[in-house]
């Protein structure tokens, strides 16, 4: 039967696995999936990445996220894999994100698309080789002709269109790639969904204001039925820059992929969704993930506001 899709409620306690965590994203969800990922990999055991680039690469800075970290070029490259290292390095010393010892031991699954002209394939590059100097385990696909967008078996534009809600059909499963190589050796996924979709209050997450931090007031959790009795490990999936609900409903969240693969392996599925601000002291026009700061100087490390209410989440699932 399709899932239903309840009124906004409390985020359920679920007793799920506290560790094995994975994220994904793409493109801001991306680089937000790589900071939960870093900030807290002693419980998080991979990421998937599409069109997204290495940690803190933007470094604070608006200018050096549009341009380094999104379409780099001769005078200004992507920040060396070594540098951000270090920085990441310096944080784990001063107990600001999780010991990058951990990162040894995970696993990261990367996509960069051929016509994506959003973020280059120079970016996803560089996520590999900041992986890459910790030995984590690393796969990076860049054979397919995708625009920027999540790419699916099914649903969305036509594979090689940047267009919102910016999900592209290039028969090619990237949600069931990723837990794959994520999770290792998984059932096939179920013909149709079959769990609940439930919205819940984000606002309980983030100090009682989830607005001031350019998160919506209500978050999705995919529940499939074996997870009200089974313990489940938990998957986060960030969402892009426009593809949360307010700009595109709930179709990323329906189509990107990962629902079939959740009821068929026992994973609980963790949507949290930002939203647009126009404020002088958060400015986030298009709905992105903060990745450059916009949420403060500590948006990267365990502290950051949007990071501290994603955990808070995923704690709250394990309760």
């Amino acid at each position: 039967m399709a899932f239903a899709v309840q009124a906004a409620d409390p985020l359920p306690a679920l007793h799920a696995a506290r560790d094995g965590i994975t994220v994904s994203g793409v493109s801001s969800g991306g680089y937000m999936a790589v900071q939960f990922h870093v900030a807290h990999s002693s419980v998080v055991s991979g990421a998937g990445v599409i069109a997204g680039g290495p940690y803190y690469c933007a470094q604070g800075s608006l200018f050096t996220a549009m341009l380094n970290c999104m379409q780099p070029g001769y005078w200004t490259p992507v920040p060396a894999a070594a540098l951000l290292a270090s920085e990441a390095n310096a944080l784990a010393s001063a107990g600001r994100i999780d010991a990058t010892r951990n990162l040894a031991r995970s696993r990261a699954w990367l996509f960069t698309g051929r016509a994506d002209r959003t973020i280059y394939p120079a970016v996803v590059e560089a996520l590999r080789d900041f992986y890459a100097t910790y030995k984590a385990e690393v796969v990076l696909i860049a054979d397919k002709p995708a625009a920027h967008g999540m790419v699916t078996e099914h649903y969305g534009s036509a594979c090689g269109v940047t267009a919102p809600p910016f999900i592209v059909d290039c028969d090619y499963d990237a949600a069931g790639e990723l837990l794959k190589f994520l999770l290792g050796k998984l059932a096939p996924p179920a013909a149709q969904e079959s769990g609940r979709l439930v919205r819940f209050e984000q606002d309980a997450y983030a100090d009682g204001d989830a607005k001031a931090i350019a998160m919506g007031s209500t978050g999705f959790v995919y529940v499939p039925q074996r997870c009200a009795a089974e313990r489940c490990r938990v998957h986060v999936a960030f969402h892009g820059c426009e593809q949360g609900a307010a700009e595109a409903g709930d179709r990323f969240v329906r189509e990107a992929g990962y629902n079939r693969w959740a009821d068929t392996n026992a994973l609980i599925v963790l949507y949290p969704q930002a939203i647009k601000r126009y404020s002088p002291f958060v400015f986030n026009p298009r709905g992105c993930w903060d990745w450059w700061g916009y949420t403060g100087a500590v948006y990267h490390t365990k502290d950051g506001p949007q990071i501290r209410a994603v955990k808070a989440m995923v704690d709250r699932l394990a309760d």
